[in-house]
This record gives structure tokens, C-alpha cells and sequence, in this order.
């Protein structure tokens, strides 16, 4: 019988006959091993399933019992794993929604003479049924990727499972004071506990706009989660992932552990939704609570950034950098951790992806503070993974035509620049060839990279302000030229941002003139009088006035 509810007539009334689930839902004394059917009516009252208060009087000469939950749900589960009934698990997942709306809490967790754990473990098992239930298809490309069309079933699924769940989560939270003598019930706490890393990777997988996913599904994940926190007394998610500070922990190791044997480089690809929970999960984890678990997040960040595939290498160092900001120097220098990641991220250099290279240079950062100890000290400085990471910026900016990786380096050569501090002399003729030849090149309307290379040109004077006087003269003609260029520019460069190129422009020549002591004024004098242009003529004033 596939559908479970079914309606009996008696007499004048029909009466809802809860799942029987092809299981007998009476059974008369265990002596006699015999089953008889009584009215539904009287079966309703004995497990509290018309959510009435009723006391149900004792009928001695019947000694008519209730089965256990743990046969119920087992039936569930057979039904569930039945690949005969596959049209049908929609209705079965419907009853067990029904199940626990209607149920008694007392007698969901009574043991029944069995063991805590066992029932414990019976909704373990049950959830995990669910959650299957709703599972993405295992992909067996090395992409790691399915087509859309893979999932169109997927969304209906996970918003039955979500609501099934919402109802247990209900129903456990309601914690009945009142209890039948002589029964034994496990904890509800012991429940949450125990289904909630389930809970919280199944909402992970459908709360975010993905493949598998729809406005409602993303919805009904959204309510589950925020059910599982309420259920088990906390505020928000990262409160549930992390415990309270003066609790101790959260679900979060528990949650990792569960994920532990699908993040490994043979099975990480099996499931699309994996990179995706594992990063959802740890961005809810910041100080102090990451430094617990590095060991566990480190490697399949390291194993996602080590994949071919451009949006798995980002995904990895995004991993990577939340890392980096929310655990402690010592815990990441420890066994040559961060050397590690380094190594790693360095590497990645080499790929002529924009997108990848800005998630690269952002992370290293953050990274070389923790390798790298400040550049003022006595004596001379060796080179050390800065200048090797900035040599190899100025390699890639030297020889590069694509107009979105010019803008990504010249975006982190002034960051660069700055950290270097003095040291950037064992680089400055490549800088400067660098510099000036990014001015020389127009970068679309924003010009994005001409006005971050004019911010490192500012950042390479007050850092090697000592050698710029050798310098002065072709620095000067550059920036002139290009103060020209720009005032008599006819392009589509909007005037806010040719303004913005003028100022930053003009900032260099009072920055040059301050550190040539004064030798950009004398030398200005002559274009003064030569110059024509209000704007250029205008930038030369600010030079004069500036004291």
C-alpha cells in the first residue's frame, strides 16, 4: 500500500487511521503474539496524536500497547531505501512529516525496553535516510560538475525533507514536563545532538543560489537552520557552529568530522556541493574558535586551491585567506604551516587568470606579515620572499598585454611598494621602467591601472626618496608628457577621472620636488613660460605654491 492514510468508516463518521505502514499499529498482549485492529479513534488518544491532553483510561482485560517509534521509523526507512516505491517516497516522506506534527514527544522518545543509544542511533539513521533522499546525483567526471538538467529533481525533494525535519525539530524542542511513570525516554538534547551536524550541512548545501536550488528550496533550507538554532537554545548559527564562550564548544567539529572522508582528493569531486558546504561552514568560523580545527580545514583548502580548474583554485584561496585572518601567527607557523601556503599561492602566479591573481596577491598580504619580520633593522636586509614575490610581479607587469591582469598587478603594486619600504631600491630601475610604461598606455575610461601605477609612483618616491635626484630628469619628462596628454585628451575618459589622473599626477611632481630639494621648481620654469595650456599651466602652479 503506498499511500498510509486511510480513511475507515464507523458507523455515521470516518476516522484518520494513522500510518499503519504495513506494520500492525496495535498489538495486544506480547503473550498471546497476536494482532487485532481497534478503532483509530482510541489509537489517537493513546499516542497523543490528536494533540489533545486527554487522559486515556486503562483497560485492563484489553492491555492494548502502542508500537514502539523505533519500529515506526524503521518502516520508514525500508520504505525510503525500497527502490520499488521510488514514485511514492514523496507520500512516505508526507506521513513521517505527519508523524511528527501529530505524535506525542513522550512517545517519539521512549525507549521501549531498548537502549538510549539505540534510539538515538534510529534518528541518526533516519535523518541520514532523509538527507539522501534529497542528495545531489554522485558525479563521476574529474570536473566535479553535473549539467543543470541533472538537477531538476533535486529542489522539490529538499523542501519536503526540510519541512519533515522542521517538524521533528518542533516536536523535540517542546521538551514535555509531564511523563508516564515507569517510562523511560531519552533526552531530546541527546537527539539535537546527535542529527544536528546532518541538519547543518543539509541546509548548507540549500540555503546559497546554486544548480540544485530554487527560491523555495533555499527558503525551506533557511527556516530549518534557523529552527535547528533555536532548538537548541542559541542566538545565531555561528553561536550554534562555535558555543558560547563560557560553554565551550559547538557542532562545528562535529559537523567537520561528518564531512572528513568527502574531502579527501578521491572523493571531494563526487559530490558538487562539497567545496561549496565546506566553504559556507568555514566563513561562519572566525576568532578564536578556527584555531581549534586548522588541522581539519588547512588540507582541503590546500586540495581546491590545487585543482586545474580556474573557480576551484579561487575557492581554495579564498579558504586559504580566511584562514590566514582568523588564526593565530604561532598556530600557522607551526610545522612549517604557513611555509605550506606559501608555496602554494606562489605558484599560482604563474596562471594567466585575473580573477585568480587577485584572490593571490590579496592572500599573500596577509601571509608574508606572519613570514616576514620588519625591514628596519641594523645592518644590511637579505632579500627574502617579499622582493622574490615582488620580482616576479614586475617580470609578469613588464610583459603583459591583457588589460584586466594589468589592472590587477598595477592594483597591488603600490601595497607592494609600501611594504617594502627602502628595500625597493634592489628593484627600482625595473620599477621605474614599469611605472613609466604603464602611463605611456591608455586603460579604458576608468583607467584603473594608470591611477594605481600613479599611487606606486608616489609610493616609490617616499620610499626611495634618497635616489630619486639621479632620477629626477626622466621621471620629470614622463610625467609631464603624460600631465599634457591627459589635459589635451579628446577621448571618452570621463572628466572626474581625468581630474583624478591630474592630481595624482601633480602630486608626484610636489613629491619629486620636495626630495630633489627643490630642483623641479627651477627646472619648471622654463615649460611656464613655454606652455600655453590653462591645465598644464595649472598643475605647474600647485608644484610653485606648494611649500
Amino acid at each position: 500500500m503506498c499511500s498510509w492514510m486511510t480513511n475507515v468508516a464507523f458507523g455515521q463518521k470516518e476516522c484518520l487511521l494513522f500510518p499503519r505502514l504495513k506494520y500492525e499499529f496495535l498489538i495486544v498482549d506480547q503473550a498471546k503474539e497476536k494482532s487485532t485492529m481497534e478503532d483509530p479513534s482510541e489509537i489517537i488518544q493513546k499516542l497523543h496524536l490528536a494533540g489533545k491532553s486527554r487522559t486515556v483510561e486503562e483497560d485492563s482485560h484489553q492491555r492494548i500497547q502502542v508500537p514502539a517509534v523505533e519500529h515506526v521509523l524503521r518502516k520508514i526507512l525500508e520504505d525510503l531505501s525500497n527502490e520499488k516505491l521510488i514514485r511514492h517516497k514523496g507520500s512516505v516522506l508526507d506521513d513521517a512529516r505527519e508523524l511528527f506534527l501529530q505524535a506525542d514527544p513522550a512517545w517519539l522518545l521512549d525507549c521501549f525496553q531498548n537502549d538510549m543509544s539505540d534510539i538515538v542511533q534510529i534518528y541518526v539513521n533516519f535523518t541520514a535516510a532523509l538527507i539522501e533522499y534529497s542528495g545531489l546525483p554522485r558525479c563521476e567526471t574529474d570536473s566535479g560538475e553535473l549539467p543543470d538538467d541533472a538537477y531538476n529533481l533535486i529542489p522539490e525533494r529538499a523542501c519536503n525533507v526540510a519541512q519533515t525535519l522542521k517538524a521533528l525539530l518542533w516536536k523535540l524542542q517542546a521538551r514535555p514536563e509531564q511523563m508516564t511513570p515507569h517510562v523511560t525516554t531519552v533526552s531530546p538534547d541527546s537527539v539535537l545532538r546527535a542529527i544536528l551536524p546532518q541538519l547543518v550541512i543539509f541546509c548548507a548545501t540549500h540555503c546559497e543560489e546554486k544548480p540544485w536550488t530554487n527560491a523555495a528550496s533555499r527558503l525551506a533550507a533557511d527556516e530549518l537552520l534557523a529552527a535547528a538554532v533555536h532548538a537548541v537554545g542559541c542566538k545565531t548559527i555561528i553561536e550554534l557552529l562555535c558555543g558560547a564562550e563560557e560553554e565551550g564548544r559547538g557542532a562545528l567539529g562535529a559537523v567537520l568530522h561528518l564531512m572528513k572522508p568527502h574531502m579527501n582528493k578521491n572523493t571531494w569531486k563526487s559530490n558538487p556541493a562539497t567545496k561549496h558546504v565546506f566553504r559556507w561552514l568555514l566563513q561562519k568560523v572566525r576568532r578564536p574558535w578556527l584555531a581549534e580545527h586548522l588541522d581539519v580545514v588547512l588540507p582541503p583548502s590546500l586540495l581546491f586551491s590545487d585543482d586545474y580548474r580556474t573557480e576551484n583554485k579561487i575557492l581554495g584561496v579564498r579558504c586559504l585567506q580566511h584562514i590566514i585572518d582568523n588564526v593565530p601567527a604561532a598556530e600557522l607557523l607551526q610545522y612549517n604551516r604557513a611555509q605550506v601556503v606559501y608555496h602554494a599561492l606562489y605558484n599560482h602566479l604563474y596562471t594567466p587568470e585575473a580573477s585568480l591573481i587577485q584572490n593571490v596577491l590579496s592572500c599573500l598580504l596577509d601571509l608574508l606579515p606572519l613570514l616576514e619580520k620588519s625591514h628596519v633593522i641594523r645592518g644590511q636586509q637579505r632579500a627574502n620572499r617579499y622582493d622574490k614575490v615582488f620580482c616576479l610581479i614586475l617580470t609578469h607587469m613588464e610583459v603583459e598585454d591583457k588589460i584586466p591582469l594589468r589592472r590587477v598587478y598595477a592594483q597591488h603594486l603600490p601595497i607592494f611598494t609600501e611594504r617594502l619600504g627602502i628595500m625597493v631600491v634592489r628593484h627600482l630601475k625595473r620599477l621605474q621602467r614599469v611605472i613609466l610604461g604603464y602611463l605611456e598606455v591608455y586603460d579604458g575610461p576608468e583607467e584603473a591601472a594608470r591611477l594605481c601605477v600613479l599611487q606606486a609612483f608616489q609610493s616609490m618616491i617616499q620610499q626611495a626618496w634618497p635616489r630619486m635626484s639621479m632620477r629626477l630628469e626622466v621621471l620629470l619628462k614622463s610625467l609631464l608628457k603624460f600631465i599634457y596628454d591627459m589635459a589635451t585628451d579628446q577621448g571618452p575618459t570621463p572628466p572626474r577621472v581625468k581630474e583624478e589622473l591630474l592630481q595624482d599626477a601633480t602630486h608626484c611632481l610636489i613629491l619629486l620636488n620636495r626630495c630633489c630639494e627643490r630642483k623641479v621648481t627651477v627646472l619648471l620654469e622654463g615649460v611656464r613660460q613655454s606652455c600655453e595650456n590653462a591645465t598644464v599651466l595649472d598643475c605647474l602652479q600647485r608644484v610653485q605654491q606648494d611649500v
